[in-house]
């Protein structure tokens, strides 16, 4: 998939970008080489090929080191809505800002 010039005006006008003629060039080649990267990689065939959750992991073995799931705090929203100006059923109340 190929930019065109006209792609790169509309890509410079969302980003709110103001591009001399020879940076929206530039941009164009730079993009559309961009692009080709990506046709590359995405013609590689990865079936069967396990993702990796680090990228270490493709040097040497290692285990993922997760703590333990469990709770280390209390309960403490009362405390913290106390100097709320309104609180009703555990949530803020907050005025109304759309109509």
């Amino acid at each position: 998939m190929a930019l065109t010039p006209a792609d790169v005006s509309r890509i410079a006008h969302l980003a709110r970008l103001d591009l001399e003629p020879a940076e929206s060039a530039a941009m164009l080649g730079q993009l559309n080489g961009f692009f080709r990267i990506v046709e590359q990689m995405s013609a590689v065939d990865t079936s069967g090929v396990e993702p990796l959750y680090t990228p270490l992991a493709a040097v040497h073995a290692s285990e993922l080191r997760l703590r333990d799931d469990r709770v280390t705090e209390g309960d403490e929203r009362a405390a913290n809505q106390a100097s709320a100006p309104a609180v009703e059923d555990g949530l803020f109340l907050v005025p109304k800002v759309i109509e």
